[in-house]
C-alpha cells in the first residue's frame, strides 16, 4: 500500500520539474505510529484471553475452596502463595514490563533509524537475559533455603508453619519461570505481540487446576503449590518461540529479497529519495544526513537532525529524548540500563505488592479462615481491575514508542483516553461487585468444604475491596506515564510508600474493630491515596498529562457508577435466590451505567455508535457498486 506522501511526490514528477525541496501537505507519521483499529483489535484480544485465564482463575479458586475450604490448610497455602502474587508483580505485570518495555522501543526505534552496528535488539538480549536468569535463579535458591525465616516473617501467627514452609519451598522456584515469563512479555509486547503474552496466564492456571485435581487426594494442599510451580515453567514455555522466531527474523525486514533501487524494507525508492526510502524528498543543504526535507541540525539537537530535541549531557548517542546514562549503565545492547531505574521500578512494586503481605500479617492473629476470605473476596473483586487494565497491556509499548521517538503529545494523549477509558470499565464492574456480592460468592464457591458462613464472610470483604478498585487500576495506569520515559523515577516509590504507611496504620487500627473488613477498608484506603498521589505529581518528568481535564474526565464515571451501584442493590434485593439476585443486580446495574455515562458523555461514549453502522455499511456498500 501506498502512502498519501508517495502519491503526491508521483503527481508532481508527472506534472513537471521537481523542486529540490518539497514543501510537505503533512508530517509524515512517525514510525512508531499505531492505526486506532490496530489498538483495539490488540485490546479485544487481550481481553478475551484475560478474561479466559481469568474464568479459569475462578476455577482454580473454586478447586482450592471445594477440596480444601476456608481453614488452616489452605491460609498455610495462601502463605506461600504470597512468593508467586509478589512475583508475579515484580516480574511480570509492573517491574519487569517497567524496565522492558522501554528498553526494547527504544532499541526497535534505534533498528528502525537504521543505526550502524549490530541489531540493537538483539544486541539487548545478548546483554541482559543472561545477567537476569543468574540473578533469578540465586534469589530463587535463597528463598527456598529461607523458607522458615519466610513464612515466620509473613505470618507469625499461625499455629503449625510447617506446611507453610513445605509449600514455600515449592512456589519458590516460581521467581525464576515467572522472571522468564516476564521478559518474554516484556519483549513481546514492545514487538506489538500480544497473543503469547496474553495466554501465559491460561496455561498457568491450567497447570494449577490439573495438578490440583490429580494429586490432591495424596499431597493435600501441596498439590497446589506444586501446581503453582509446574505452571510457571508452562508460561515461560508458552512465549519462548515466539520469541525466537522474532529475534532469528532478519532485523532489515522480513525476509524477503530486496529489489533494486529499494529502501531496506522493501520500498521502490524514488529518484532523489533519502537513503530511508523518504519519498521523492532530496537532501537539502543544511538538511540532516537522513534526508530530512530542510531541517537543519540545530545546536543541541541529536545526530538524526530532530528539530527540538536537545542532547542532554550523558544521554544516549541516538538523542533518546531525556534518557539519560547514569554512571556505570549498561552500554551492551545500545540501552541505558541504569541501576536507578532498576532500583526505582523494584521499590515501586514491592510497594505495590506489599498491601497483600500487610493483610496477610493482620489476618493472621484472626480465627483461621480470616486469610482465605481475604484472599477470595480480593480475586473476584480484582477482576473487574484485569479487564480495565488490558487497555494498559496493550498502549503502553505505544507510549514508550512514542517516548523514545520524541513525540511527547501522541503519549499524553494516549494516556489521557486510556485513563478514561479504563476508569469506566472498573466502575462499571465495582458497581456490579458491590451489588451482587453475596450471590456471586455463593455461585462461586459455596459447595465442598466452603460453607454458608465462609459465603458471608467473603462477601462482606469483597464489598469493602471494591471501595479501592478504582485507586488500583489508577495506580496500574499511572505509574506507566513515570517509566515509560526510561529514566529513573523516585516519585513513584516514594508515594506508594507513603500508601503503605497509611494503609499500615489503618490496618492496625481496623482489625480489632471490623476483622477482616477492616484490613480491606485499609487496603482500598491506602491505595486510593496513593492514586491521588501519582496524579498530582505528574508532569514535565513524566508524561505531562493535563491534570484538571482528567480530573473532570474521570468525575464523570463516577457519578455514574454511584447511581448504578444503587439501582444493582435495589434490584438484587427484589429477587430470591442466589442466582436470580445476582442476575438482576447485574442488570439493573449495568443498565443504569451505561444510561448515565451516555447522559454525562462519560470517556465520549456518545461518539462510539457510530463508527460501527459507517464500518458495517461501507463494505455492503462497495458490493452494491462491485455488483452493478
Amino acid at each position: 500500500m501506498r502512502s498519501g506522501a508517495t502519491e503526491q511526490a508521483d503527481t508532481a514528477a508527472g506534472s513537471g520539474p521537481r523542486p529540490a525541496v518539497p514543501a510537505p501537505a503533512s508530517a509524515p507519521p512517525s514510525p512508531g505510529a499505531v492505526s486506532g483499529r490496530f489498538l483495539a483489535r490488540a485490546t479485544l484480544l487481550s481481553a478475551a484471553l484475560s478474561m479466559a485465564a481469568a474464568v479459569l482463575g475462578l476455577g482454580r479458586d473454586q478447586a482450592l475452596a471445594h477440596l480444601f475450604g476456608a481453614g488452616a490448610e489452605t491460609d498455610a497455602f495462601l502463605v506461600a502463595w504470597t512468593v508467586p502474587e509478589m512475583a508475579s508483580t515484580l516480574l511480570i505485570e509492573d517491574g519487569m514490563a517497567f524496565v522492558l518495555v522501554p528498553a526494547f522501543s527504544l532499541a526497535l526505534a534505534r533498528r528502525g533509524r537504521g543505526t550502524p552496528g549490530p541489531d540493537p535488539v538483539r544486541a539487548l538480549v545478548a546483554a541482559s537475559l543472561p545477567r537476569l536468569c543468574l540473578a533469578l535463579a540465586g534469589a530463587a535458591a535463597l528463598l527456598v533455603l529461607g523458607a522458615p525465616l519466610l513464612v515466620a516473617f509473613l505470618a507469625p501467627g499461625l499455629s503449625d508453619p510447617s506446611l507453610a514452609v513445605a509449600c514455600t519451598r515449592l512456589t519458590a522456584t516460581c521467581v525464576l519461570s515467572f522472571g522468564l515469563a516476564g521478559y518474554c512479555s516484556a519483549a513481546l509486547r514492545a514487538h506489538r505481540s500480544y497473543l503469547a503474552p496474553g495466554a501465559i496466564y491460561i496455561a498457568y492456571n491450567a497447570v494449577i487446576i490439573a495438578t490440583m485435581v490429580v494429586l490432591a487426594a495424596r499431597w493435600g494442599v501441596r498439590a497446589a503449590a506444586l501446581g503453582v510451580a509446574l505452571g510457571g515453567c508452562a508460561m515461560a514455555l508458552a512465549q519462548a518461540p515466539s520469541l525466537w522466531r522474532r529475534l532469528a527474523r532478519r532485523p532489515g525486514g522480513s525476509g524477503v529479497p530486496r529489489a533494486a533501487g529499494a529502501d531496506r524494507h522493501g520500498v521502490p525508492r524514488a529518484a532523489g529519495a533519502d537513503r530511508d526510502g523518504g519519498p521523492g524528498v532530496t537532501q537539502a543543504a543544511g538538511a540532516d544526513r537522513d534526508g530530512g526535507p530542510g531541517v537543519t541540525q540545530a545546536a543541541g539537537t541529536d545526530r538524526h537532525g530532530r528539530p527540538g530535541v536537545t542532547h542532554a549531557p550523558g544521554a544516549d548517542r541516538d538523542g533518546g529524548p531525556g534518557v539519560t546514562q547514569a554512571a556505570g549503565a549498561e552500554r551492551d545492547g545500545g540501552r541505558a540500563f541504569t541501576v536507578g531505574l532498576v532500583c526505582a521500578v523494584l521499590l515501586f512494586a514491592v510497594g505495590r505488592q506489599s498491601q497483600v503481605l500487610i493483610e496477610r500479617y493482620f489476618a493472621s492473629g484472626l480465627p483461621a479462615g480470616a486469610i482465605s476470605h481475604l484472599n477470595y473476596a480480593q480475586k473476584v473483586a480484582q477482576l473487574p481491575m484485569s479487564l480495565a487494565m488490558m487497555v494498559c497491556v496493550v498502549t503502553f509499548p505505544v507510549v514508550a514508542r512514542a517516548i523514545a521517538e520524541g513525540d511527547v503529545r501522541r503519549a499524553r494523549d494516549r494516556v489521557e483516553r486510556d485513563l478514561t477509558l479504563m476508569a469506566c470499565l472498573v466502575l462499571l464492574g465495582t458497581s456490579v461487585v458491590v451489588a451482587c456480592a453475596p450471590g456471586i460468592v455463593h455461585l462461586l464457591f459455596q459447595r465442598g468444604a466452603f460453607t454458608a458462613g465462609d459465603t458471608a464472610a467473603t462477601a462482606a470483604v469483597m464489598r469493602v475491596y471494591a471501595l479501592g478498585l478504582l485507586g488500583h487500576t489508577l495506580v496500574g495506569a499511572l505509574v506507566r506515564s513515570y517509566f515509560s520515559t526510561g529514566r529513573a523515577s523516585w516519585y513513584p516509590p516514594a508515594v506508594m510508600g507513603i500508601g503503605v504507611v497509611a494503609t499500615i496504620g489503618l490496618s492496625a487500627w481496623a482489625v480489632g474493630l471490623w476483622g477482616a473488613r477492616g484490613i480491606a477498608g485499609a487496603n482500598a484506603a491506602g491505595i486510593s491515596l496513593t492514586a491521588l498521589l501519582l496524579l498530582l505529581g505528574l508532569g514535565p518528568q513524566s508524561v505531562p498529562v493535563r491534570i484538571p481535564r482528567v480530573a473532570g474526565a474521570l468525575a464523570r464515571p463516577v457519578a455514574a457508577a454511584v447511581g448504578a451501584t444503587a439501582a444493582g442493590l435495589a434490584g438484587a434485593g427484589l429477587a430470591d435466590g442466589p442466582a436470580a439476585s445476582t442476575a438482576a443486580g447485574c442488570a439493573c446495574a449495568s443498565v443504569v451505567f451505561l444510561a448515565l455515562a451516555w447522559l454525562l458523555n462519560a470517556a465520549g461514549v456518545r461518539s462510539l455508535p457510530f463508527p460501527v453502522p459507517h464500518s458495517v455499511r461501507s463494505p455492503l456498500t462497495r458490493k452494491l457498486r462491485h455488483g452493478r
